[in-house]
């Protein structure tokens, strides 16, 4: 058999590749909907929501959605790579065309660069294990985070330092993994923080849409090390911060009597000493998105 005729035979047919399209788009709409998700919910401390712009000068709603919508087309790129079994490389060109038309989008301002890296690279394992056939599409059982680890945790260990992140910074300080031992980890805060939170505040507060996201958010802000508050506030304003939403969760979270307005005083009292969660609020989408794909799609 010719080489020709092996790539015809190997190569997806037309309704094949429309299948794989309409999931990979399945797929970006998913993250996009996740960080406007992130977004709508209030109160979360210190972070930008359609309500206020927290402890952000640069940023409000309106700019931060116009970022989100801006990187459909580069999330779908990613599921179409991790279809085809990228390697790191591919992974980051995409990320760099994303992160240009977010800085685009918003006049120079890095609203979602954390989440072009986080998302992206959860994008891409979702397109990685995403298998067509005659009738349809499915997934793999696996979860997505062990995906990212297995084919690019190496790469992603390996790969630059940005110089002028908030993360590198930390990393460079304080010794703090920040995004890329998360992602290298296959992104264990996801998976045993935030989605054990997500289903916790969703089961007490089952008629309100921000409840099971906030209670999420607290949640990953009293156990993950967030290196964006690492570099505003150093290690004592992380601690203050894991401390202040470790204790809104041992009065109930968002199963307690008036737990709204508890939140909000945390949230004024974030702003009040200009710390921000970035890498939680990045963490968040990517627990909203996987679950996302678990109900809408069936993908662990």
């Amino acid at each position: 058999m010719s080489a020709a005729l092996l790539l015809e035979q190997l190569s997806p047919r037309p309704a094949q590749r429309r299948r794989s399209n309409v999931v990979t788009q399945l797929i970006a709409d998913q993250a996009v909907l996740a960080l406007l998700r992130e977004l709508q919910a209030w109160p979360k401390p210190g972070l930008v929501s359609h309500i206020d712009s927290g402890s952000h000068q640069d940023m409000d709603g309106a700019m931060m959605k116009a970022s989100a919508h801006s990187l459909r087309p580069f999330f779908a790129e990613l599921a179409i790579a991790g279809q085809d079994g990228a390697d790191m490389d591919r992974l980051r060109a995409i990320g760099l065309r994303a992160e240009a038309a977010m800085l685009a989008a918003t006049g120079g301002v890095n609203t979602h660069r954390g989440a072009i890296f986080g998302l992206g690279l959860l994008c891409a394992a979702a397109g990685a294990v995403c298998e067509t056939s005659p009738a349809g599409a499915t997934f793999a059982p696996v979860r997505l985070g062990e995906v990212v680890a297995r084919r690019w945790a190496v790469e992603i260990g390996r790969g630059p330092i940005p110089l002028f992140s908030h993360g590198a910074a930390a990393l460079r300080r304080y010794g703090a993994g920040g995004a890329r031992a998360e992602a290298a980890g296959g992104f264990r805060s996801v998976y045993e923080v935030g989605l054990p939170a997500l289903w916790q505040g969703r089961s007490l507060q089952p008629n309100d849409l921000d409840a099971a996201p906030v209670h999420a958010c607290f949640a990953l802000i009293a156990a993950v090390g967030d290196t964006n508050l690492l570099h505003r506030a150093g290690a004592e304003g992380m601690r203050y911060a894991a401390e202040a939403a470790a204790s809104f969760l041992s009065h109930g979270g968002v199963g307690a009597s008036g737990w709204r307005a508890q939140a909000a005083a945390v949230h004024a009292a974030f702003v009040a000493r200009r710390l921000s969660p970035g890498g939680c609020a990045d963490l968040l989408a990517m627990t909203l998105f996987v679950d996302a794909l678990g109900r809408e799609l069936a993908v662990p």
